[in-house]
């Protein structure tokens, strides 16, 4: 066994690479309640791309060994295959935005594309850490690197939440005159009554008050606030029909302090549910805003201590 083992030493450490990335795209592949990836045929398409990155990432060590630099240019053919992933998902998630009642937004569909270009990225640096280490060194320093490396993807695969950088509570909705708030805080005029009667009956609200700056400017991002619509709306179940804009769910910002509010149409009546929802929601990499890492920012707070 040991002489099989260093005849074939490269073969081995290539196998083992491959392995371990098929392992690190499953761990990554999750078909949740926004059901997507679809199941069973999308999940095939990002299997199948997730195979292709192991392979690439494997076989790059032994084409060093070998001095076969040319075969490195395979990963830039890779880095351009998985930008094609990358519009792909755009424009499928596009076109079946349009088809949404409650939409996810132009921001959360180029998250979800980024999130599945990057992946394929990891499933290339797994691969190729398993194998470097299992050809350079012996397969149990390859197996070492391949857990280490699960548990970096394990790490890198969701990003913080809106509980990261807010509170969430439940908002007292009112109607005064025309006009519907969601505990004080403005969101639309309602002039028909019919309109207002399913309101108080069926509405639903949520104050969202950031901890800090960094939440306020991440809040008042449009993209971050359909975000939230969306994941209630997936989840809870959203009370309209197409052609009627008056129960279209929507966000507001208190502009005295930088609150969101939050009002929905839901099919489950649960306010309990719906703030464990909003907290949950994912924090859009293209809407992250860090007013406080700035320059200025940190000069004005060491002039005022």
């Amino acid at each position: 066994m040991s002489r099989f083992f260093t005849e074939n030493h490269h073969l081995i450490g290539v196998l083992l690479g491959i392995m371990f990335g098929i392992i690190a795209r499953l761990v990554m592949l999750k078909t949740d309640y926004r059901q997507y990836p679809t199941y069973p045929h999308g999940r095939i398409i990002h299997i199948s791309l997730g195979v292709i990155a192991a392979a690439l990432g494997a076989v790059a060590v032994p084409a060093l060994f070998n001095k076969d630099y040319t075969a490195i240019t395979f990963l830039t053919l890779a880095a351009q295959q998985f930008r094609d992933v990358r519009k792909m998902e755009r424009d499928t998630l596009t076109k079946i935005d349009s088809l949404e009642l409650v939409g996810r937004g132009s921001t959360y569909i180029e998250g979800i594309a980024m999130v599945f270009e990057g992946r394929n990225y990891l499933v290339i640096m797994t691969a190729l850490l398993t194998s470097l280490f299992a050809i350079m060194l012996s397969i149990w320093y390859g197996i070492a690197a391949g857990l280490l490396s699960l548990l970096i993807v394990l790490k890198l695969k969701s990003g913080k939440s809106i509980s990261h950088i807010a509170d969430v509570q439940l908002g007292k909705i009112e109607v005064v005159g025309p006009d519907l708030f969601v505990s004080g805080i403005y969101i639309m005029n309602v002039g028909l009554q019919e309109n207002q009667a399913i309101m108080m009956e069926r509405g639903m609200g949520f104050v969202i008050k950031p901890f800090n700056a960094n939440g306020k400017a991440t809040l008042s991002n449009l993209g971050q606030r359909q975000a939230i619509l969306y994941d209630l709306a997936t989840i809870l179940g959203v009370y309209r029909d197409d052609g009627e804009p008056a129960l279209v769910p929507l966000a507001k910002l208190d502009m005295k302090n930088g609150s969101l509010a939050v009002f929905v149409l839901p099919q489950e009546l649960d306010g309990h549910k719906g703030v464990e929802v909003v907290k949950r929601v994912p924090i859009l990499e293209s809407a992250v805003r860090m007013p406080t890492e700035s320059a200025v920012n940190r000069k004005e707070a060491e002039e005022h201590g």
